[in-house]
């Protein structure tokens, strides 16, 4: 089995190889800081129990959204103020979605990681933008991409002198408002050594249908065991206390509780997999 080869990542630590998977999670939109606070100390607790590397996740703006009825998050400088807190009060690297070129300066300030959203992954701009701040930049694959495309978005950080990049499997539309997930693709993308994440949530996704889009939540440890048992660099999870009351992604977010049972599972996986 063909793997990233192991590059340098956050704070000193290393992905790729033989190196664990580490986890981007968090919940979809910011809602409270009390509530960023205890997503980020349940999750960080069970990263540091299993030595994986753990980057918090969360949006200050929803703007992709089926209905103009639904919550968008705090916006970008107050969001920004919330994801500091957290990036000083826990000591760990976050992450945020950049939807527009002009706001990849201010994101990259706070934030360690920049990404870019799926339906934005060929805007060439926000790349080019999101690349210049020398942050790493994690696309998410669209929908609507052949992992063999892959390459020319990586190309596109890297023309501006950045090789920190990775490219997040999410699924592929398969007819109308649903996903699936080839595993193959994670292979093939790490024949042109991408370091790859899976998007274990997103995939579970039913886009689109009406004010807002389904999901089967369930099915998110079923797709993350495979996507393991191929060999990931990266595994991200949306997680939230409550997901049946998320303002986003509401059908797909994990339950908080259940995740850490989850990690442990997959964590053997990857260590069996990669033969560690």
């Amino acid at each position: 089995m063909k793997l990233a080869s192991e590059r340098d990542f956050l704070n000193g630590s290393k992905i790729g190889g033989n190196h664990p998977f580490f986890l981007i999670a968090g919940p979809c939109v910011i809602e409270s800081r009390d509530m960023l606070a205890r997503v980020c100390e349940r999750m960080k607790t069970v990263c540091d129990e299993l030595g994986v590397f753990y980057v918090f996740k969360s949006s200050f703006d929803k703007a992709n959204r089926s209905s103009g009825d639904s919550p968008r998050g705090p916006g970008l400088d107050e969001g920004l103020k919330h994801l500091e807190f957290i990036k000083k009060e826990f000591g760990v690297p976050v992450l945020t979605d950049v939807h527009e070129a002009h706001q990849a300066a201010a994101v990259a300030e706070v934030c360690d990681i920049l990404q870019i959203p799926a339906f934005l992954c060929r805007q060439s701009d926000l790349i080019q933008a999101c690349a210049d701040t020398g942050r790493f930049v994690n696309v998410k694959k669209g929908q609507f991409m052949a992992p063999w495309d892959a390459p020319s978005i990586v190309a596109k950080v890297k023309e501006r002198g950045n090789d920190r990049v990775l490219i997040t499997e999410r699924g592929v539309s398969f007819g109308y408002n649903n996903l699936v997930f080839d595993p193959r693709s994670p292979a093939i993308m790490h024949e042109s050594d991408i370091a790859v994440v899976f998007d274990g949530t997103h995939s579970t996704q039913l886009p689109g249908g009406g004010k807002q889009s389904g999901g089967n939540r369930e099915m998110a440890p079923v797709l993350m065991r495979a996507a393991v048992a191929v060999g990931i660099e990266g595994l991200f999870m949306e997680v939230h206390p409550e997901p049946e009351k998320a303002w986003s992604d509401s059908a797909t977010q994990y339950w908080l509780d259940r995740s850490p049972d989850v990690l442990r599972d997959l964590y053997r996986l990857d260590r069996l997999v990669k033969g560690a």
